[in-house]
Protein backbone atom coordinates (compact mmCIF):
# COMPACT_ATOMS: atom_id res chain seq x y z
CA UNK A 1 0.00 0.00 0.00
CA UNK A 2 2.57 2.57 -1.59
CA UNK A 3 1.44 6.14 -0.25
CA UNK A 4 2.29 9.37 -2.22
CA UNK A 5 5.11 11.45 -2.09
CA UNK A 6 5.71 14.84 -2.80
CA UNK A 7 7.25 13.75 -6.26
CA UNK A 8 4.24 11.61 -7.20
CA UNK A 9 2.23 15.23 -6.66
CA UNK A 10 4.90 17.74 -8.48
CA UNK A 11 4.48 14.95 -11.53
CA UNK A 12 1.10 14.68 -11.73
CA UNK A 13 0.90 18.76 -11.40
CA UNK A 14 3.26 19.06 -14.42
CA UNK A 15 0.73 17.07 -16.32
CA UNK A 16 -2.44 18.59 -15.44
CA UNK A 17 -0.56 22.18 -15.61
CA UNK A 18 -1.68 23.31 -12.07
CA UNK A 19 -0.30 23.58 -8.90
CA UNK A 20 0.69 20.84 -6.18
CA UNK A 21 -1.62 22.51 -3.67
CA UNK A 22 -4.74 22.51 -6.10
CA UNK A 23 -4.51 18.73 -6.28
CA UNK A 24 -3.60 18.34 -2.62
CA UNK A 25 -6.91 20.16 -1.67
CA UNK A 26 -8.36 17.67 -3.66
CA UNK A 27 -7.25 14.77 -2.22
CA UNK A 28 -8.27 16.24 1.34
CA UNK A 29 -11.82 17.17 0.35
CA UNK A 30 -12.52 13.70 -1.33
CA UNK A 31 -10.57 10.97 1.35
CA UNK A 32 -9.44 12.84 4.39
CA UNK A 33 -5.96 13.11 3.61
CA UNK A 34 -5.70 8.88 3.36
CA UNK A 35 -6.47 6.50 0.42
CA UNK A 36 -6.77 3.53 2.53
CA UNK A 37 -8.87 2.41 5.35
CA UNK A 38 -6.69 0.89 8.43
CA UNK A 39 -7.58 -2.60 6.89
CA UNK A 40 -5.25 -2.19 3.71
CA UNK A 41 -8.41 -2.01 1.74
CA UNK A 42 -8.84 1.34 -1.02
CA UNK A 43 -11.20 3.99 0.63
CA UNK A 44 -14.49 3.45 -1.19
CA UNK A 45 -18.53 5.45 -0.95
CA UNK A 46 -20.99 2.92 -2.28
CA UNK A 47 -23.48 4.79 -4.29
CA UNK A 48 -26.27 3.01 -3.74
CA UNK A 49 -28.35 4.93 -6.35
CA UNK A 50 -25.63 3.76 -8.86
CA UNK A 51 -26.57 0.02 -8.05
CA UNK A 52 -29.98 0.80 -8.58
CA UNK A 53 -29.43 2.15 -11.93
CA UNK A 54 -26.96 -0.56 -13.16
CA UNK A 55 -29.09 -3.22 -12.30
CA UNK A 56 -32.49 -1.12 -13.48
CA UNK A 57 -33.89 -1.18 -9.92
CA UNK A 58 -33.98 -5.08 -10.05
CA UNK A 59 -33.37 -5.39 -5.96
CA UNK A 60 -35.14 -2.47 -4.91
CA UNK A 61 -38.72 -3.29 -2.95
CA UNK A 62 -38.39 -6.99 -4.70
CA UNK A 63 -41.59 -8.66 -5.12
CA UNK A 64 -41.60 -12.11 -3.78
CA UNK A 65 -44.06 -15.14 -3.09
CA UNK A 66 -44.14 -16.56 0.08
CA UNK A 67 -46.65 -19.68 1.37
CA UNK A 68 -48.78 -18.27 -1.89
CA UNK A 69 -48.42 -14.35 -0.70
CA UNK A 70 -46.51 -11.89 -2.62
CA UNK A 71 -44.62 -9.76 -0.53
CA UNK A 72 -42.34 -7.18 -0.71
CA UNK A 73 -38.48 -7.49 0.32
CA UNK A 74 -37.05 -4.57 1.59
CA UNK A 75 -33.61 -5.60 2.66
CA UNK A 76 -31.04 -4.63 -0.19
CA UNK A 77 -32.86 -0.65 -0.52
CA UNK A 78 -29.56 0.11 1.80
CA UNK A 79 -27.60 -0.73 -1.14
CA UNK A 80 -30.49 -0.52 -4.09
CA UNK A 81 -32.17 2.63 -4.08
CA UNK A 82 -33.51 5.45 -6.22
CA UNK A 83 -32.66 7.81 -3.65
CA UNK A 84 -28.90 9.13 -3.05
CA UNK A 85 -27.42 8.62 0.44
CA UNK A 86 -28.17 6.22 3.60
CA UNK A 87 -24.33 6.26 3.67
CA UNK A 88 -23.74 5.00 6.98
CA UNK A 89 -19.94 4.70 8.39
CA UNK A 90 -16.80 4.78 6.35
CA UNK A 91 -16.24 1.10 7.27
CA UNK A 92 -19.67 -0.06 6.66
CA UNK A 93 -19.00 0.70 2.91
CA UNK A 94 -17.02 -2.50 1.59
CA UNK A 95 -19.73 -4.53 3.54
CA UNK A 96 -21.95 -2.61 1.22
CA UNK A 97 -19.87 -3.71 -1.60
CA UNK A 98 -19.56 -6.98 -0.42
CA UNK A 99 -23.29 -7.24 -0.08
CA UNK A 100 -24.11 -5.85 -3.72
CA UNK A 101 -21.04 -8.21 -5.84
CA UNK A 102 -23.05 -11.37 -4.60
CA UNK A 103 -26.10 -9.83 -6.55
CA UNK A 104 -24.16 -8.05 -9.92
CA UNK A 105 -20.71 -7.48 -9.10
CA UNK A 106 -19.84 -4.92 -12.41
CA UNK A 107 -22.26 -3.50 -10.68
CA UNK A 108 -21.48 -2.99 -7.23
CA UNK A 109 -17.88 -2.36 -8.09
CA UNK A 110 -19.01 0.49 -10.99
CA UNK A 111 -21.22 2.15 -7.61
CA UNK A 112 -18.51 3.01 -5.38
CA UNK A 113 -16.33 5.95 -5.90
CA UNK A 114 -12.43 4.92 -5.26
CA UNK A 115 -9.33 5.30 -2.91
CA UNK A 116 -7.47 9.22 -2.36
CA UNK A 117 -9.59 11.03 -4.63
CA UNK A 118 -12.44 9.48 -4.83
CA UNK A 119 -13.29 8.22 -8.62
CA UNK A 120 -16.13 6.69 -9.43
CA UNK A 121 -15.69 2.90 -10.42
CA UNK A 122 -18.17 3.34 -13.86
CA UNK A 123 -16.08 6.03 -15.44
CA UNK A 124 -13.84 2.97 -16.15
CA UNK A 125 -14.23 3.14 -19.80
CA UNK A 126 -13.78 6.82 -20.58
CA UNK A 127 -10.77 7.07 -18.27
CA UNK A 128 -9.05 4.28 -20.48
CA UNK A 129 -8.52 1.46 -18.39
CA UNK A 130 -8.78 -2.09 -20.43
CA UNK A 131 -11.40 -3.81 -18.16
CA UNK A 132 -12.85 -2.78 -14.98
CA UNK A 133 -10.87 -5.00 -13.09
CA UNK A 134 -8.04 -3.50 -14.38
CA UNK A 135 -9.18 -0.17 -12.54
CA UNK A 136 -9.98 -2.22 -9.51
CA UNK A 137 -6.65 -3.63 -9.75
CA UNK A 138 -4.66 -0.16 -9.62
CA UNK A 139 -7.36 1.21 -6.75
CA UNK A 140 -6.17 -1.94 -4.62
CA UNK A 141 -2.35 -1.28 -5.49
CA UNK A 142 -1.65 2.26 -4.55
CA UNK A 143 -2.29 5.50 -4.24
CA UNK A 144 -0.18 6.22 -7.12
CA UNK A 145 -3.13 4.52 -9.02
CA UNK A 146 -5.54 6.47 -7.23
CA UNK A 147 -3.59 9.52 -8.48
CA UNK A 148 -3.19 8.21 -12.16
CA UNK A 149 -7.29 7.66 -12.30
CA UNK A 150 -7.55 11.28 -11.14
CA UNK A 151 -5.52 12.62 -13.42
CA UNK A 152 -7.01 10.80 -16.29
CA UNK A 153 -10.41 11.61 -14.89
CA UNK A 154 -9.32 15.38 -15.27
CA UNK A 155 -7.57 15.29 -18.45
CA UNK A 156 -10.99 13.31 -20.01
CA UNK A 157 -13.71 15.63 -18.36
CA UNK A 158 -11.87 18.86 -19.42
CA UNK A 159 -11.15 19.99 -15.90
CA UNK A 160 -7.77 21.12 -16.10
CA UNK A 161 -8.70 24.77 -16.77
CA UNK A 162 -10.95 25.35 -13.24
CA UNK A 163 -7.95 23.27 -11.18
CA UNK A 164 -5.56 25.73 -12.98
CA UNK A 165 -7.86 28.45 -12.53
CA UNK A 166 -8.32 27.27 -9.01
CA UNK A 167 -12.18 28.01 -10.17
CA UNK A 168 -14.01 25.70 -7.18
CA UNK A 169 -17.44 25.88 -7.90
CA UNK A 170 -16.79 24.59 -11.78
CA UNK A 171 -14.34 22.25 -11.38
CA UNK A 172 -16.21 20.80 -8.11
CA UNK A 173 -19.40 20.48 -10.36
CA UNK A 174 -17.69 18.65 -13.20
CA UNK A 175 -16.01 16.66 -10.67
CA UNK A 176 -18.77 16.11 -7.50
CA UNK A 177 -21.76 16.99 -10.48
CA UNK A 178 -24.58 19.36 -9.97
CA UNK A 179 -25.30 18.47 -6.30
CA UNK A 180 -22.16 19.68 -5.00
CA UNK A 181 -23.22 23.11 -2.98
CA UNK A 182 -25.34 20.50 -0.95
CA UNK A 183 -21.90 19.27 0.52
CA UNK A 184 -20.26 22.77 0.20
CA UNK A 185 -17.58 20.58 -2.05
CA UNK A 186 -16.27 23.86 -3.71
CA UNK A 187 -15.99 26.12 -0.20
CA UNK A 188 -13.92 23.22 1.16
CA UNK A 189 -11.72 22.39 -1.63
CA UNK A 190 -10.69 26.21 -1.32
CA UNK A 191 -10.07 26.15 2.03
CA UNK A 192 -7.86 23.05 2.12
CA UNK A 193 -6.11 25.02 -0.98
CA UNK A 194 -5.47 28.07 0.95
CA UNK A 195 -4.05 25.76 3.59
CA UNK A 196 -1.40 23.75 1.20
CA UNK A 197 -0.66 26.74 -0.96
CA UNK A 198 0.80 28.61 2.47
Amino acid sequence: MKTLTEQDYINAAKELGCEVAAIKAVAEVESRGSGFLSSGEPKILFERHRFYKYTNGKYYNKKEVIDGKEIVNTSNNDICNKTPGGYGKESDQHLKLKTASALNRDAALMSCSWGRFQVMGDNWQKLGYKTLQEFINKMYDSEGGHLDAFVRYIKAFGLQGHLRNKSWAAFAKGYNGPGYKANNYDVKMQAAYNKYSK
